[in-house]
C-alpha cells in the first residue's frame, strides 16, 4: 500500500481555540458526562440529583485554517473525508483561478470556526458546529499551463512513474486543483464540498469526487490506533511532528511560493477482501508482518516496540518473512523514506462481480515524492506479498502549498503575486 510501514497520521492533539474544544476534551468530557447521567438515573429513585450540565457536544471541536501549513496534513484523521480535484475552464486564467482561491480561503476559515459559508450556503449543516473541519487545496501539474506559470511548476511535481500492477483510471485521477474536506461529521463535510463545488462554477468544474471513513471519535474506551478494511491495525509507525527530522521530510523548501507547503500523493487502492478474508489469520499475520489483533510486530513485544528484521523463529526462519509489508517498507530499507499518511477507508457497494469496491484512500504528504513516496512503491510494487490483495486504481500528485497567516490573505498568493 506504499505505506513504508506507515499509516495514518499522528494523534496530535489540537489546543481549543476561540472557545472551542480539543478532540482529547470532548472525548473526556462525554464520557464524564455518560458517567454521571447513569449514576443520576440509579439515585433519581431515593434521592434528588444536582443538575447536571451537558458535556460539550464533539461538533464544538475546531482546527484553526490559518497557521504556518494548511491544515489537515498533521492533524489526526476525522472520521469523514470528502476528497474532489476539479478542472479549470479553459477561459478562466489567473485572474479567475486568484478570484476562486481568496473565495475558498474566505469560506474555509468560516466554516472552521462554524459559521455558515457566505456565498452558496445551503444549510446542510444548519445546526451542527465545525466538528473538526478542515479544507486542504493543492495544485496538480496541468495547472500551471493553464494560468501561464509554466516556468514556476516545482521538479517535484513530475509524473509519478508507472509501477507494476497499476491499474489506473484516468477519469478520476489528477486534476487542476484537488480538495481535502476532513470532519468528524458526515453531513458538516458534504456541506463544505457542495459549498466549495457551487462556489467554483463558472471558474472551474469537478474532475471526480471521493468520500472516505475512519474510526469515530469516541468509538473506543480509550484511544487506539485505528483499523483499515483487512482489520490491519493501520497507524503505528507513522513520522511524528515531535521527531528532530520532521519539517524536512513533510514540509518544503522551496521554490519561494512552496517554502512551508508539502506535497501529497493520492492513491485509491482497492482491496481484494473476499480473497483476504479466506485467509487464515495466521497467514494474513505473515503477509503484513504484525499480529492482528493488537499490531505486535511478529518479532515480538507490544505494537509499539520497533520492528527487529533480524530476529529469526526456532526453526531459523525470520519472524518476519521476507516479503512481510513492513520489511519491504521499512524505511531502513528505501534510504530513510519518509512519509506523513492520513489513510481512510472506503465502501462504494459491489462491482458486477459482486465483489466489493472497497478499500484504502491512501494519502501521504512529504516534502519530495522522489524521496518519500516513488521509492518506497517501486520497492513494494516488486517484493510486497500484500501487493497480491491490492489494486491500484486512481492516482494524484498536488503541491500544497502552504498556510495562509502573516501579510497573505489567501492560498496560493505567493504563486500567483509573486
Amino acid at each position: 500500500m506504499a505505506t513504508q510501514e506507515t499509516t495514518s497520521a499522528p494523534a496530535t492533539e489540537q489546543p481549543p481555540s476561540g472557545g472551542g474544544f480539543s478532540r482529547r476534551t470532548l472525548f473526556q468530557g462525554a464520557g464524564a458526562g455518560l458517567a454521571v447521567g447513569a449514576a443520576g438515573g440509579v439515585l433519581a429513585r431515593g434521592a434528588t440529583v444536582p443538575e447536571q450540565h451537558a458535556a460539550p457536544s464533539l461538533g464544538a471541536a475546531r482546527i484553526e485554517f490559518q497557521g504556518p501549513h494548511q491544515a489537515g496534513i498533521v492533524q489526526p484523521p476525522q472520521a469523514r473525508v470528502q476528497l474532489a480535484a476539479f478542472d479549470l475552464a479553459p477561459n478562466a486564467g489567473r485572474a479567475g483561478l486568484q478570484a476562486l482561491l481568496k473565495l475558498w480561503s474566505q469560506t474555509a476559515a468560516r466554516l472552521a470556526v462554524g459559521e455558515p459559508a457566505g456565498t452558496h450556503e445551503n444549510q446542510i449543516a444548519l445546526d451542527a458546529g465545525p466538528s473538526s473541519l478542515t479544507v486542504t487545496v493543492g495544485f496538480g501539474a496541468t495547472l500551471f499551463d493553464k494560468v501561464g506559470l509554466a516556468d514556476r511548476r516545482p521538479a517535484q511535481l513530475n509524473p509519478l512513474p508507472a509501477f507494476p500492477l497499476d491499474a489506473i483510471d484516468r477519469s478520476r485521477s489528477d486534476g487542476d486543483l484537488w480538495v481535502q474536506i476532513g470532519a468528524d461529521d458526515a453531513l458538516v463535510a458534504f456541506h463544505a464540498l457542495r459549498v466549495l463545488q457551487q462556489q467554483a462554477a463558472p471558474a472551474a468544474a469537478v474532475r471526480w469526487q471521493m468520500a472516505g471513513f475512519a474510526r469515530s471519535p469516541g468509538a473506543t474506551a480509550k484511544p487506539m490506533t485505528g483499523r483499515n478494511l483487512m482489520g490491519q491495525v493501520d497507524g503505528t509507525n507513522n513520522p511524528k511532528p515531535t521527531d528532530p527530522d520532521f519539517a524536512a521530510k513533510i514540509f518544503a523548501t522551496g521554490p519561494d511560493w512552496m517554502a512551508g507547503g508539502s506535497y501529497v500523493v493520492l492513491r485509491r487502492i482497492r482491496m481484494l477482501l473476499d480473497d483476504w478474508e479466506n485467509l487464515s489469520t495466521d497467514r494474513q499475520e505473515r503477509f503484513i508482518g504484525r499480529r492482528k489483533s493488537d499490531g505486535a510486530p511478529l518479532s515480538g513485544g507490544t505494537e509499539t516496540t520497533p520492528v527487529d528484521l533480524t530476529k529469526q523463529n526456532p526453526d531459523g526462519t525470520l519472524a518476519i518473512p521476507a516479503d512481510a509489508h513492513i520489511r519491504v517498507a521499512a524505511p531502513t530499507a528505501n534510504g530513510g523514506a519518509a512519509m506523513l499518511r492520513r489513510g481512510f477507508s472506503y465502501a462504494d457497494g459491489v462491482l458486477p462481480d459482486g465483489s466489493p469496491d472497497a478499500g484504502l484512500l491512501f494519502l501521504a504528504f512529504q516534502a519530495d515524492p522522489a524521496r518519500g513516496f516513488v521509492p518506497v512503491q517501486q520497492k513494494l510494487a516488486r517484493g510486497d506479498g500484500l501487493s497480491r490483495f491490492l489494486r491500484h486504481e486512481a492516482s494524484g500528485l498536488y503541491a500544497v502549498p502552504r498556510g495562509v497567516q502573516g501579510g497573505e490573505g489567501y492560498l496560493g498568493q505567493a504563486l500567483l503575486e509573486g
